[in-house]
């Protein structure tokens, strides 16, 4: 492994103690919060280089007590012994920062859009969709996270057809984006007479909340329709012209968007949802030719990929990208044990990331 690069961890604590200057001086409230903000980000990364140096600068005293011949030997022992625990502990703290120097994606603290499809699977197939999408919403809530519903389609047995969400809160897009992909699901469906297992499965896409800036849209390249919004008769929705449907001529992406009774709220949330599609297609595409000779996966997003099978016979829940299974079926379902596959996916991410730095350098 690599020597740390302690001029620029050097850098960076100077860099930290600045900012806590600056914090004890006079500063406008916008000041404050971006100072608070970069300090909370650097905060662990500070400790961890501190005690590192510490533990280090304490290896250094222990080495010359060894090598002192006036040592006796109990001493000595005692000295070997907690020099041992150091040196891991050293080891342990220089991967810690290893890690968080990695290159952040420019994405990770936005929010996230959401969308839920039944796949193969019929009437099944939208019970999974909903069991996902009650997933992801408890997961949030354990976060702090807000989600709201932009657009369902609900199936005839209950679940959802296609459900698109907004999930708002910090480092979002961070924790959710290896979710995106092909979910399937094995179990008995409550309308199966003769116990017979059914494989379904539902597809879930992960897109980054971006703005203008982040994608540049030219109105010549939309193509903007209004039409009345399908709904039971009677409903207001058949009344108003409110439902968009806004197609992105270059790409062929096409959002449809008529849950509210407002057309410029229906517009504001289809372009909402234009934007990260766009965003989300450019991105996979300088991936895939990024990755295209390389197996890790983890990080690709690719719709097609089967990432995880749910086995409810066996109580188990299976990434294939990584390998792992967790005999927690019903505690992942509940959101409660999603974090530890979506953590196990994040360290695999930067044990790729670290490698490919390890090679190029």
């Amino acid at each position: 492994m690599s020597m740390l690069p302690e001029a620029k961890l050097d850098i960076l604590l100077a860099h930290h103690a600045s900012l806590e200057a600056e914090l004890l001086g006079q500063v406008n409230s916008e000041n404050y919060v971006r100072i608070t903000r970069e300090l909370a980000e650097l905060n662990p990364l500070i400790d961890a280089v501190k005690a590192y140096r510490a533990a280090n600068a304490e290896m250094a005293d222990i080495d010359a007590l060894i090598a002192d011949a006036a040592t006796e030997p109990e001493m000595r022992g005692m000295a070997e012994a907690e020099r041992e625990m150091l040196a891991a502990r050293s080891v342990e703290l220089a991967q810690q920062i290893r890690v968080a120097l990695l290159p952040k994606d420019a994405m990770d603290d936005r929010n996230v859009v959401l969308e839920i499809r039944a796949g193969t699977g019929g009437d099944e197939a939208s019970l999974f969709a909903g069991d996902l999408f009650r997933m992801y919403e408890r997961f949030a809530a354990l976060q702090g996270w807000k989600v709201e519903v932009i657009s369902a389609s609900e199936g005839t047995m209950g679940g959802y057809k296609e459900i698109i969400a907004e999930v708002r809160g910090r480092g979002a897009f961070a924790k959710l984006k290896f979710e995106s992909g092909a979910h399937r699901v094995q179990r008995v469906p409550d309308t199966e007479t003769q116990g017979r297992i059914h494989t379904s499965a539902a597809t879930v896409a992960v897109l980054p909340e971006v703005e203008d800036v982040d994608v540049d849209i030219k109105s010549d390249d939309l193509k903007i329709e209004t039409m009345r919004a399908q709904g039971a008769g009677g409903q207001h929705v058949n009344k108003t012209e409110s439902a968009i449907r806004i197609t992105h001529i270059p790409t062929g992406i096409v959002v449809m968007m008529q849950d509210s009774r407002s057309q410029h709220k229906n517009r504001a949330s289809a372009m909402n949802i234009l934007r990260s599609r766009i965003y989300d297609a450019e991105r996979q595409r300088i991936d895939a030719a990024r990755s295209a000779d390389r197996r890790e996966k983890v990080g690709s997003g690719d719709r097609s990929e089967r990432i995880r099978t749910y086995n409810f016979p066996q109580g188990r829940v299976t990434d294939h990208r990584i390998n792992l299974t967790l005999y927690k079926l019903p505690q992942v379902i509940a959101g409660e044990a999603l974090g530890e596959l979506i953590d196990a996916l994040t360290t695999e991410h930067q044990a790729a990331q670290l490698a490919a730095q390890g090679a190029a350098a």
